[in-house]
């Protein structure tokens, strides 16, 4: 394996300090399968004695990074406090959620509920309020060990290891925030002693990592772990009963209240500036009424606050109401799609709709 001498120096000097001597070397050798010989090679110019080695006696020389180092390697540098957006309005477990962040104790916290209703939105923002910084990893099927842990990487030829999302939180006491977590396999088991706040061993490369003061997990998830029996959320999967039952407290989100929703939806729209309090009102009573419907098992299908503020976002740029009601109700099949512009109609007086369902280019203004 092609490891660079200053890979080598470095992670003796994580484990033993900077003076190291040849039985650590050993160890060292031993723990990550390469030779002794081959790591004295590598670290040959520190040598500062029959069997000793001072690791800190060179100045240190900032590595020179090939220039063709691939894009996809993050770059964790950067300030990963999330931004402070100003339209925000908190509502149902916000207040619950603040206090577990501010408190900088370790406490696992699991989010679940039906999809748009600010789940992973109420987290960036609490963070983006205590200035916390925030990591977020979108979970899949396909998320394993690597993904999240870390692993070697090639550059200039060379294997160097590079810390996964996990292990920046860890040593940054950042929280980490596993969204859509129930869309994972058992793979995501490599964090079981995360999850118990005992930090984690890196067996690759004979280290462990502590969490830093501050450090949390946060999940989101559209079920609470157990699949769906109903088929709106392919892909959820049953999830490890041992861990889940490493989360101490679940909070379930609903969708805010028709006055909290209106106050979201208005603040979106003088963003965009549009002054339409009217519109916004008949918006929210329309999605009130259709999510009573869902509940009472009346349809299969919702109109979540994400898609009404997708409503007002289509308005801004076409300006026209009925266009961007249309477009943004789409993706549903086309009796829903009628069922909900039949139900509009009956709320918005100016709203005018064809026979057939056909929604026309223009509204009537009052």
């Amino acid at each position: 394996m092609g490891i660079s001498a200053e890979f080598v120096r470095t992670s003796l000097m994580e484990l033993y300090g900077s003076s190291v001597t040849a039985a650590d070397i050993r160890a060292w050798s031993a723990m990550n399968g390469l030779g002794y010989q081959t790591i004295t090679n590598k670290i040959s110019d520190y040598k500062s004695g029959r069997g000793k080695w001072d690791l800190g006696k060179v100045e240190e020389v900032e590595p020179v990074l090939p220039t063709n180092v691939p894009d996809s390697l993050p770059s964790f540098t950067l300030n990963l406090i999330p931004e402070k957006d100003d339209s925000f309005v908190k509502f149902g477990n916000f207040n619950d959620l603040k206090k577990i962040v501010s408190s900088g104790l370790f406490y696992p916290t699991f989010i679940t509920g039906l999809s748009g209703n600010g789940k992973t939105f109420s987290v960036e923002q609490v963070c983006a309020q205590l200035k916390r910084e925030l990591i977020r990893v979108n979970i899949t099927i396909e998320t394993d060990e690597d993904d999240l842990i870390g692993g070697f990487r090639l550059v200039d030829g060379a294997t160097v290891w590079h810390n996964g999302p996990v292990i920046e939180a860890l040593e940054r006491g950042a929280i980490l925030l596993l969204d859509e977590v129930d869309l994972a396999s058992n793979k995501i088991l490599c964090l079981q002693s995360i999850l118990e706040g005992n930090g984690v061993f890196l067996k690759k490369i004979g280290r462990f990592v502590k969490p830093a003061k501050g450090f949390n997990v946060i999940a989101t998830a559209n079920t609470k772990g157990k699949g769906s029996d109903d088929g709106r959320f392919i892909g959820t999967n049953v999830l490890n009963e041992a861990f889940l039952e490493r989360f101490p407290v679940t909070f379930e989100q609903e969708y805010p209240t028709p006055a909290t929703e209106q106050k979201i939806l208005e603040g979106i729209a003088l963003d965009l500036g549009i002054e339409d309090r009217t519109f916004c009102k008949r918006l929210v009573d329309w999605g009130d009424v259709i999510r009573k419907t869902f509940y009472d098992g009346g349809i299969e299908e919702i109109i979540s606050t994400r898609r009404l503020v997708h409503i007002v976002r289509a308005y801004s740029i076409f300006n026209n109401k009925a266009k961007a009601i249309g477009v943004c109700i789409n993706r549903f099949d086309d009796e829903t799609k009628q069922s909900f512009l039949e139900l509009y109609d009956k709320i918005d007086a100016d709203f005018v709709m064809e026979v057939g369902g056909e929604v026309p280019g223009t509204l009537k203004v009052s």
